[in-house]
């Protein structure tokens, strides 16, 4: 009597890898200006079932060569065997001690590589996609194959804003704010005081619900900075609040803008960062001590040998574990140690799409234990552009779950067709924020060490 059959699971019959682009506010930060278009690349596989599968990571010629590259040793893989094929690319993209196992392996492996550049975007976008067709042979959620399987049902997410400069002080084409009122109208609008921020912060609490708060820093002075913050946390005085200088500060303007300010701050992320022939995890550490004001971060401890370093050094409480920099199966192991060792797991976020938010999604409802509101762009995007048919929704700050099979969202080829055919018109390279800078500062240069518009 036979106990145990065999069956195959599908076979992946198609490889695409889309560059699409989408419009943004003049959103300031340490590096200037963002510019009125950014790009993203996508994935999308299908399988000898009929399915689809996408995945979403952060744009650029270099990822997307990578990805165009290796559609060989994707294509023609069995779905059950998607770790191999990972494995596969990776080998492909440089990493060492790899035994190559057929000829198309072995013609890519012979092409010259510009390939370290950032492999796991490259990972991340098919894997992205594998977990999503795996997950809809399966019927069941992405987040159900990470780690220990799904942890809550809703996922907290933060109001990510931003200082915004005045679109009408240049001749790009951003939006001007067509919708007068609330989020989509104030988001176009220049913010540049804390009354401003704060004005912000109430209207992304009327669209979305939020009950915490991110100001992206690294513009204005370091005590301005905080005063923003004090300006949200005066409005919501239960909202956890927190500023991001991307590093800009010294260690003692840091403590100077800081301490004391625990009533206000819930943590800082990346106040300061490498300095004197110290480590930037040196110096987070010492910021530490000196304010008792947690930190985090996605600047210091970018990969295991540096989060090692970090908890060693005692530098770092919130991990920011980007998936797609992380890949998704690595920020919920990040997040399974955050919940061993006593950390507390968070994401950070670029500029990224409704396929982007349904990854932080699974992948948030995969860690284990208490996590932070996880960043998120989306606010400055949604109701431009969209990429699948029924993009995930924050309500009451939080994203639900989706129960649907596979990532829970279907792209929208007619959407993605013009989000490329948008990237053709305006892509060029890598996104450059000193562009649209110079419209407010003539001959702006970028200093890691000085705040990009209210400088000495």
């Amino acid at each position: 009597m036979t106990l145990f059959t065999t069956s195959s699971t599908p076979v992946i019959t198609s490889m695409r890898a889309i560059p699409v682009a989408g419009r943004d506010s003049m959103l300031l930060n340490l590096c200037g200006a963002h510019a009125p278009f950014f790009a993203r690349n996508l994935v999308l596989l299908t399988d000898n079932a009929g399915h689809v599968g996408i995945g979403e990571v952060p744009g650029g010629a270099g990822i997307l060569n990578v990805l165009e590259r290796v559609i060989p040793l994707v294509v023609g893989t069995e779905l059950a065997r998607w770790q191999r094929t990972l494995n596969t690319v990776r080998a492909a993209c440089g990493a060492p001690r790899h035994h190559v196992s057929n000829a198309a392996e072995e013609a890519v492996l012979r092409q010259p590589h510009e390939i370290n550049l950032r492999l796991e975007n490259v990972i991340t976008a098919i894997e992205a996609a594998l977990l999503d067709l795996f997950g809809q042979h399966l019927d069941m959620p992405v987040c159900e194959l990470l780690g220990n399987g799904r942890q809550r049902d809703s996922v907290p997410m933060l109001a990510y804003l931003f200082y915004v400069g005045d679109a009408a002080r240049t001749d790009l084409p951003y939006g001007r704010g067509a919708r007068a009122d609330g989020w989509y109208g104030l988001r176009d609008r220049e913010a540049l005081t804390p009354q401003a921020i704060a004005d912000l912060a109430d209207a992304a609490v009327d669209r979305y619900g939020f009950r915490d708060f991110k100001l992206k820093g690294g513009v204005m002075t370091p005590e301005l900075e905080v005063e923003a913050a004090a300006a949200i946390k005066h409005r919501y005085p239960d909202a956890n609040v927190t500023v991001d200088p991307n590093g800009a500060w010294s260690l003692a303007q840091a403590v100077a803008a800081c301490k004391g300010q625990g009533r206000v701050l819930a943590y800082a992320e990346d106040p300061c960062g490498p300095e004197n022939g110290y480590s930037g995890r040196e110096i987070m550490a010492e910021f530490r001590r000196a304010t008792g004001i947690r930190t985090a971060t996605n600047m210091v401890a970018t990969d295991w040998r540096q989060m090692a370093h970090s908890y060693l050094l005692g530098a770092v409480d919130i991990p920011l574990a980007d998936p797609h920099f992380w890949t998704m199966q690595g920020s919920v192991r990040l997040a399974q140690l955050c919940h061993d060792w006593g950390l507390t797991w968070g994401s950070h976020s670029n500029n990224h799409f409704d396929v982007s938010l349904a990854m932080f999604t699974h992948c948030a409802a995969a860690a284990p234990g208490a996590i932070t509101a996880i960043d998120t762009h989306w606010i400055w995007q949604e109701g431009r552009e969209r990429l699948t048919k029924e993009p995930l929704w924050i309500v009451g700050g939080q994203v639900a779950v989706p129960d649907r099979p596979g990532l829970g969202v279907e792209p929208d080829m007619e959407q993605i067709e013009a989000a490329h055919a948008l990237y053709k018109q305006v892509a060029g390279g890598a996104r450059d924020d000193a562009v649209a800078m110079r419209y407010l500062v003539p001959g702006w240069t970028y200093d890691p060490r000085q705040p990009s518009l209210m400088r000495g």
